[in-house]
């Protein structure tokens, strides 16, 4: 019998689909129950991933943790459920659709003792794990996430995107909160439920007195997804869709010795990345050592409320759009 940990995943949507083969392609873990309550859809994942289906999760007796990839409007209740049973828990993000009931998730993983992760993905991605890693002294962080609409997403862009990269300008000033958020907010979409944000402009300003500058929309005709890091001395440039990271360093600004105005020059350069590896594999990694006691849980836990603080300050905002 294996003693690699059985995993189960709740919910194979979209996400949930791509959870399940990455865990049923894990060396170190087994895919042992799929849990959807559409039966079609849960028995073909099931038999394409060759494990067992249920359309509900049970006592979760043979289970050892669980990643929970259903609908946002779902995780509160499916999270606690988990919980309760006393499984680990990777949840997709946003941990909850709000911050008060990500908070009573949160406290309930800590009562118990039970390791928790968020799947902020992107933290993951090899070119964000590579320019993470030549960060030393940021002062100002700007990113982009513009997407097409997409109707299927009822949460609007605060939580669906947004918490992405306010969670990476959160990693790219060493993890520390912002002390003011401040956003712009507004809905445009005809088909878009009252208070699901279409775009929003978010400033955010740090204890160090860097700021960040985040952006996301789902009203773009193409998918943008950029982030930029800037020091004193070089700017750090990365595009997370081609997941490429490339630096530059201004040398020198000087005039033209013919007279024809100003010669420019600047160092490029290309660092090499410090993996190849899918992100959500590498995420599924951390968790199973996370699982193992091998990481500090309750480091792990402490690193999801910020981006979730953040974005709850953005939703208030959101929330004057049908008030």
């Amino acid at each position: 019998m294996s003693n690699l940990p059985r995993i189960a995943v709740i919910g194979v949507g979209n996400m949930g689909s791509l959870h399940a083969r990455v865990t049923a392609q894990s060396e170190r873990a087994e895919l042992a129950l799929i849990v959807d309550p559409r039966e079609e859809i849960g028995k073909a994942a099931a038999e394409k991933f060759e494990t067992s289906w249920a359309p509900d999760m049970g006592d979760l007796t043979d289970i050892d943790a669980v990643v929970l990839a259903s609908s946002t409007e779902s995780h509160h209740g499916l999270a606690l459920q988990v919980l309760e049973r006393n499984k680990p828990l990777l949840v997709e993000k946003p941990v909850c659709a709000s911050l008060e009931q990500t908070e009573e998730v949160l406290k309930l993983s800590e009562a118990k003792g039970l390791a928790i992760m968020c799947g902020l993905l992107e933290r993951y991605n090899p070119a964000v794990m590579t320019a993470l890693g030549l960060v030393t002294e940021p002062v100002y962080v700007s990113a982009q996430r513009h997407s097409p609409y997409a109707p299927r997403i009822l949460t609007g862009v605060a939580w669906d995107l947004l918490v992405h990269d306010v969670d990476l300008a959160i990693q790219c000033f060493g993890g520390a909160e912002p002390e003011r958020v401040s956003a712009g907010v507004a809905q445009f979409h005809p088909s878009s439920v009252p208070g699901a944000e279409d775009v929003v402009d978010t400033l955010l300003t740090f204890p160090s007195g860097g700021i960040a500058s985040v952006s996301a929309s789902r009203i773009g005709q193409r998918k943008i997804r950029s982030l930029s890091i800037q020091e004193l001395d070089r700017s750090i440039e990365v595009d997370l869709l081609r997941r490429d990271v490339t630096i530059y360093k201004h040398i020198s600004h000087d005039s033209d010795p013919d007279g024809r105005g100003y010669r420019q020059q600047t160092v490029i350069e290309i660092p090499e990345l410090v993996t190849a590896r899918e992100p959500l594999a590498t995420q599924l990694d951390r968790f199973i050592d996370l699982i193992a006691g091998k990481l500090d849980a309750d480091d792990e836990r402490r690193r999801i409320l910020p981006s979730h603080r953040a974005v709850a300050a953005v939703k208030a905002k959101s929330a004057e759009l049908v008030g």
